[in-house]
């Protein structure tokens, strides 16, 4: 209240020609000023991530979901199918990205939570067998983390008779 009466003393001070009104900041005025400094001629986008990401991991599912059917698709499934690629183009396009794992040779260094380590005999170096929830970037960003079980070879322990033998 204090600063209000002070800032009405001030502009007293000087002739009624040169005083300055205070501005009025409603949403529209401001949402041009923030266009004006972008140099677009939109207002600038908010983006909940959270929800982004949540959305591409459900389509992800479902177009994996899709992919795993047996035996011959029916002309739903196969419809359902195209919209749910077009849907990953069209998001795709707009800077979000989802990255599955499965089978990728896989690296302690990588930004993933892994959740199982499963033995397997089969294997020679540690391979992602199952994401279980994707990668999702949006516009180069990470805004959220994969997770992956990660099958390792199997360990050659050897005993003391096998080493003797």
């Amino acid at each position: 209240m204090m600063s209000r009466i002070r800032a009405a003393l001030r502009q007293r001070r000087h002739h009624r020609a040169f005083r300055i009104a205070a501005p009025v900041w409603d949403d529209a005025r401001l949402d041009h000023l923030l266009t004006s400094l972008a140099g677009t001629d939109e207002p600038p986008n908010v983006v909940d991530e959270a929800a982004l990401a949540d959305a591409a991991t459900n389509l992800w599912r479902a177009r994996k979901k899709l992919g795993r059917c047996d035996g011959p698709a029916s002309t739903q499934a196969r419809q359902a199918g195209r919209y749910l690629r077009s849907s990953h183009d069209a998001l795709a396009l707009a800077g979000l990205i989802v990255q599955d794992h499965d089978g990728a040779e896989f690296d302690s260094g990588l930004s993933l939570e892994v959740l199982v380590f499963q033995d397997d005999p089969a294997l020679t170096t540690e391979v992602v067998l199952e994401t279980v929830r994707p990668s999702v970037y949006f516009r180069g960003r990470p805004i959220l983390m994969g997770q992956v079980i990660v099958g390792c070879p199997a360990q050659h322990k050897q005993t003391v008779e096998d080493h003797h033998a």
